[in-house]
């Protein structure tokens, strides 16, 4: 099959966006879980929360993802993994709006890496409403081959050795189940200790991707919570794990821009971001 015929493909998702997953993220985050007022902004990429595909449980494969060929492509390496997002925020999406997400098949690339093969797919989403442009994104998927006994694992690389802002994050059971439930995640490495264990060769339960450059975003808006993010950018560089704590970490720039980053418990790079503030 040539995964390149899913170039081009589209879908689109409507929602509301309500007030509910607003405060229950909020409560997950450790803020006042309020229910958010009509015309209140999201915070950036809360829009996470919206537009979830909802796939019957007969759709669903052995990994707790739906069965692939859908609107992704059906890619058979058994790995997947949110490698990273480049986002624009135009205007605010805000709590009580009715409003759109296009999503677009932009490319699809094998290549070959130190654990073999590799597919990289990019998608391409556009959040609109009232008929504006609010939010658009790339979203960079990576399918990889399961780990061979043996194998050796990359070198890791170190997170910068001081920073102005840091936050240490406990990635406890129920805050990786509820950024699941929240986000109608049914990804089994996030919740599933012997799946994660035994069929993925983890060491423990996967903290997700989003859920990270959330994190960080948030430490953002604890330390600039008038400050409006413009631009964000992230790329995973290694997972982190529930059997550790993490450290989420920022440094601002004389440019308007603030450089974010997560740590793990032994110093090593586990994600790289950027943010650009807006006026």
């Amino acid at each position: 099959m040539n995964l390149k015929e899913w170039v081009g493909r589209s879908e689109t998702l409507d929602d509301v966006i309500t007030p509910n997953p607003y405060a229950a993220l909020s409560a997950t985050l450790d803020r006042d879980a309020a229910s958010p007022a009509p015309g209140t902004p999201l915070p950036a990429v809360w829009h996470w929360l919206y537009f979830l595909p909802v796939a019957r449980r007969s759709e669903i494969g052995p990994d707790g993802h739906p069965k692939r060929g859908g609107f992704l492509p059906p890619v058979a390496l058994p790995r997947r993994m949110w490698a990273g997002s480049q986002l624009e925020f135009h205007r605010p999406l805000r709590v009580g709006a009715a409003a759109s997400r296009t999503s677009t098949i932009q490319s699809v690339e094998e290549k070959s890496g130190r654990s073999g093969a590799l597919i990289f797919v990019k998608v391409r989403h556009v959040v609109r409403a009232n008929g504006e442009e609010c939010i658009s994104e790339y979203h960079d998927i990576v399918y990889r081959q399961a780990p061979r006994p043996g194998e050796p694992t990359p070198p890791p690389k170190p997170a910068p050795a001081s920073s102005t802002w840091e936050k240490r994050w406990v990635p406890d059971e129920v805050l990786l189940f509820r950024y699941s439930a929240l986000t109608f995640n049914g990804h089994r490495i996030h919740y599933d200790r012997r799946y994660v264990t035994e069929v993925e060769g983890y060491p423990g339960l996967i903290v997700h991707g989003p859920l990270i450059a959330t994190l960080l975003l948030d430490l953002l808006r604890w330390q600039r919570p008038d400050a409006r993010v413009a631009k964000f950018e992230f790329r995973a560089v290694r997972p982190l794990f529930d059997i550790h704590p993490f450290f989420v970490c920022g440094e601002p720039r004389a440019d308007n821009t603030v450089r974010l980053w997560a740590r793990d418990h032994d110093g090593r790079l586990a994600m790289d971001a950027s943010a650009v503030l807006g006026d």
